[in-house]
């Protein structure tokens, strides 16, 4: 099971920040047994939420340079309030540290302008080829997806 947790792109500024939204809906299965009777986005999931906004943020600044990004390190992870179905979850990341292959983000993210999840986190971005080059149709078919869905999900705004 894939977890696409950006359902859009609000704000985007290419090596700077990135403002995404999570619309969580009751019909998502995993709420079914978290928890029943009392429905909430999972912690970790909050998390990945954050992880995928980096990642986008990355891919967009490097122009899909890199076909895998993945979380390396989170600190600071602090979990204020509860996200529940009908609601939405905003993650806003700012870039603290940018290097070759990873990157370093603080992160906020709010339900109805409350706190719910904040953190620091570093991402690390790379191609399978260059661990084996027999890899490297692998890294063409993931940058094009990534694309793809990059297209769904941020509609630059118009002048």
């Amino acid at each position: 099971m894939r977890f696409t947790l950006v359902d859009r792109i609000v704000e985007l500024d290419k090596g700077q920040s990135i403002t995404t939204v999570k619309n969580l809906s009751l019909a998502e299965e995993y709420l079914q047994d978290h928890f029943p009777g009392f429905a909430v986005m999972p912690g970790v999931l909050m998390v990945e939420a954050i992880v995928q906004s980096g990642a986008w943020l990355m891919r967009a600044t490097e122009d899909f340079k890199y076909s895998t990004v993945l979380l390396k390190e989170a600190k600071a992870v602090k979990f204020n309030s509860f996200v529940t179905p009908g609601k939405q979850l905003v993650v806003n990341l700012k870039t603290h540290k940018w290097g070759d292959d990873e990157c370093t983000f603080k992160a906020t993210s709010t339900v109805d302008g409350e706190s719910a999840v904040s953190a620091r986190i570093t991402l690390s971005q790379f191609n399978l080829r260059d661990k084996n080059e027999s890899q490297a149709k692998i890294d063409e078919y993931l940058t094009g997806k990534m694309k793809e869905l990059y297209a769904q999900v941020w509609q630059p705004p118009t002048e």
